[in-house]
């Protein structure tokens, strides 16, 4: 790290759970983020002011004003542009060494893969089971860490599957794919604009803490927020032995 980045982290350094050399593990790592919305915004923003060397950011869909209520990376200058490139826009602003890749359209699976390859770790932002599926099989198969978040009108959700341990589940484990409509999205159910911060940014502390190899991450839990009753739980979470994808 230069002087200027020493100064900029400075206070990441400060922590002896970071130090130097956990800030230098930032510097040098690769995110990938799946989805530019009301949690990718969050996930995006935090990384890339810890200082994460490289972001990849996916997103096909362009910036709304509707998005603007709760997906804070962009602005009203941004509507009709596509969300990654946005979200890029927004963070040359912040933190202009970070260098940000984007991807502006949909992927298959085996593209998702080949953008998975070159990560340290996967955030999966998204809002719908397909993508969830699918990037769960692909992190799973490249032993990956994947840091899953959801969130809904007052509810959200957030955990993490390392798949670098033999005892992490899985996303099928804990919503098994039976292959029907399951969706619940914000343009038909609304969604409370703080909640997605909330959840997008213990995804960006879980995502942190996995590339530094600092702390307790969420593997084998589920936190569930309420943001109405403004109440955290937490679930245990096993592998399931009869699980497709991971037993």
């Amino acid at each position: 790290m230069n002087d200027n980045q020493l100064l900029r982290y400075s206070r990441h350094i400060l922590l002896p759970q970071i130090d130097y050399v956990g800030q230098e593990k930032l510097t040098k790592s690769h995110a990938l983020i799946v989805g530019a919305g009301g949690l990718g915004a969050p996930v995006a923003l935090y990384l890339a002011a810890s200082g994460v060397g490289e972001l990849t950011i996916c997103d096909f869909d362009n910036v709304d004003l509707t998005n603007l209520q709760r997906q804070v990376i962009h602005t009203t200058a941004s509507v009709g542009l596509n969300k990654a490139l946005s979200a890029q826009h927004t963070i040359q602003q912040i933190n202009p060494d970070v260098i940000v890749r984007t991807v502006q359209k949909k992927s298959t699976e085996a593209e998702m893969q080949t953008l998975a390859e070159k990560a340290d770790v996967v955030i999966d932002c998204s809002d719908n089971f397909a993508t969830r599926y699918a990037l769960n099989r692909i992190c799973y198969r490249l032993k990956k860490p994947l840091v899953s978040g959801a969130a809904v009108r007052f509810e959200g959700q957030v955990t993490v599957f390392d798949f670098r341990s033999p005892k992490s589940p899985c996303y099928h484990c804990l919503f098994p794919d039976a292959g029907e409509d399951q969706e619940l999205r914000c343009a038909d159910n609304g969604v409370f604009s703080p909640l997605v911060g909330m959840i997008g940014t213990t995804q960006a502390a879980e995502a942190l803490k996995l590339l530094m190899g600092i702390g307790e991450t969420l593997q084998g839990r589920l936190l569930l927020l309420d943001a109405l009753a403004m109440e955290w739980r937490t679930i245990k979470l096993a592998r399931d032995p009869k699980c497709t994808v991971c037993s």
